[in-house]
Parts: structure tokens; C-alpha cells; sequence
């Protein structure tokens, strides 16, 4: 099963950005789809934005403009970049794969984002 590995967490300020890297433990050019989810207590899980094996995106409204997923097939890496955060973006951010020939979807451990006021 592929392992993923987050990193890019932090403490920002309200309008600033913020880039987060997932790195697999395998190719990801293997991999359909790799996305961005995040969690608030009392929220549940929030999808954000998703990259396909081909290179297609899609986001969630709420970070639609804001956010954008790119990925570097050299590294193995998805990221997402992250603008004019808002107090509300707080949350622990997931990166979550489930590559064609594996039975089921992995996620990373989770990093934390915290947007000051």
C-alpha cells in the first residue's frame, strides 16, 4: 500500500499562503487520483481539490480561486498551494491517493494548518 508523507504545516496569518507537499512512497504517475482533504472537530472531513493521473484538476467551492493542486512527477510529489487564507482554513490537512492497482485509497498522517487573526 502506498504511504504518503505530508509536510508544509504551519502558523500563518489571515491573507497569507501556504504550500503543503505530499510525498509517495511510489511513482505517481500510477496513481488516478491523488486529492487534498482537510478536518475540523465537529466539521468532518472536507474535500478540496483533487489531481488525476492525467494531469486534471478540480477543486471544492469554498477553496475554488484560492487554492491549487500541481504535482512534480520527478519527486513523487502533489502539493497544494494555499492564498489568501482565512481563520476558517484551520483544520489538520489530509493527502489521500488510491493508485489503479491497489484494492483500497491510502492517507497520510495529516498536517496542521492554523490561520491566525
Amino acid at each position: 500500500q502506498v504511504q504518503l508523507a505530508e509536510s508544509g504545516g504551519g502558523l500563518v496569518q489571515a491573507g497569507g499562503s501556504l504550500r503543503l507537499s505530499c510525498t509517495a512512497s511510489r511513482s505517481i504517475s500510477s496513481i488516478n487520483v491523488m486529492s487534498w482533504y482537510r478536518q475540523v472537530p465537529v466539521k468532518g472531513l472536507e474535500w478540496l481539490a483533487t489531481i488525476t493521473s492525467g494531469g486534471s484538476t478540480a477543486y471544492g467551492d469554498s477553496v475554488k480561486g484560492r487554492f491549487t493542486i500541481t504535482r512534480d512527477l520527478a519527486k513523487d510529489t502533489v502539493y497544494v498551494d494555499m492564498s489568501s487564507l482565512k481563520p476558517e482554513d484551520t483544520a489538520v490537512y489530509y493527502c489521500y491517493a488510491w493508485p489503479y492497482d491497489e484494492p483500497q485509497a491510502s492517507w497520510g498522517q495529516g498536517t496542521q494548518v492554523t490561520v491566525s487573526s
